[in-house]
């Protein structure tokens, strides 16, 4: 990932949550948990949320998880993951420094795999998005899941000018001052409004190998929950 978008999230650590919660006026802590139990319907044994930050996806999850399961939290920001270790864990979850594009674990380790509210930051084009799914779909045992939450696309015109008319006006400027980098609010928002709808997002899973993907959108498709499979078998290096 980009040095300067690691630079924006060490600036901005100390008050990520809180800032993250104003925007969405809550609703972010209410789609982490859909997503939370999602991921614990599959009884997943060993997961790993990527892009963890400060730990709330990795909190939710492990409550979620079976007895025994073992959630792994992975992030490039130091400041973020000292956050992360701070919060209240089971003792079955532990956090590792590492770069999202050269996960630091053997193929096929994780059973579910998960990421929220990141993978704007991944997003350089369709074919560096697909390149991290791809080493998503790497880590994950054969039917593992990939449980994605992050910002969508309204369908409507008049609805998906209103979202980003939002986060133009408010985002923006009061992430800006609740944070204190003006940088980082700037990056943070530009990135919404060219994310990709849902059903591109599908498509694009399913490029990078996954076998079905199912979609949840949430308040008008302003974000949405999608659900990733990969296949049990391979067969010259596709699923079936």
């Amino acid at each position: 990932m980009k040095k300067g978008v690691q630079k924006i999230y060490t600036e901005v650590a100390h008050r990520y949550d809180l800032i993250n919660h104003v925007m969405t006026l809550g609703l972010d802590i209410l789609w982490r948990k859909s997503a939370a139990r999602a991921a614990g319907s599959f009884s997943p044994q060993q997961i790993l949320d990527v892009c963890c930050g400060t730990g709330d996806m990795s909190v939710a999850i492990s409550r979620q998880a079976p007895p025994g399961a073992l959630v792994t939290g992975a992030d490039f920001s130091l400041p973020m993951l000292r956050l992360a270790e701070g919060k209240s864990y089971s003792s079955q979850a532990a956090f590792v420094l590492s770069d999202v594009g050269c996960l630091p674990f053997p193929q096929e380790t994780f059973d579910l795999l998960a990421i929220s509210f990141a993978t704007r930051n991944l997003d350089s084009g369709p074919e560096a998005l697909v390149g991290f799914f791809r080493e998503f779909h790497r880590v994950l045992k054969p039917g593992g899941v990939f449980i994605h939450l992050e910002t969508s696309q309204p369908r409507g015109r008049l609805l998906r000018s209103l979202f980003h008319a939002y986060v133009r006006t408010l985002v923006r400027p009061l992430g800006s001052r609740l944070s204190g980098s003006a940088a980082g609010y700037r990056y943070l928002a530009h990135t919404i409004p060219r994310f990709y709808p849902a059903e591109e997002l599908s498509s694009l899973l399913v490029r990078a190998g996954f076998a079905s993907v199912d979609c949840r959108p949430f308040l008008f498709h302003m974000a949405a929950l999608h659900t990733a499979h990969k296949s049990l078998f391979t067969f010259g290096g596709k699923g079936v």
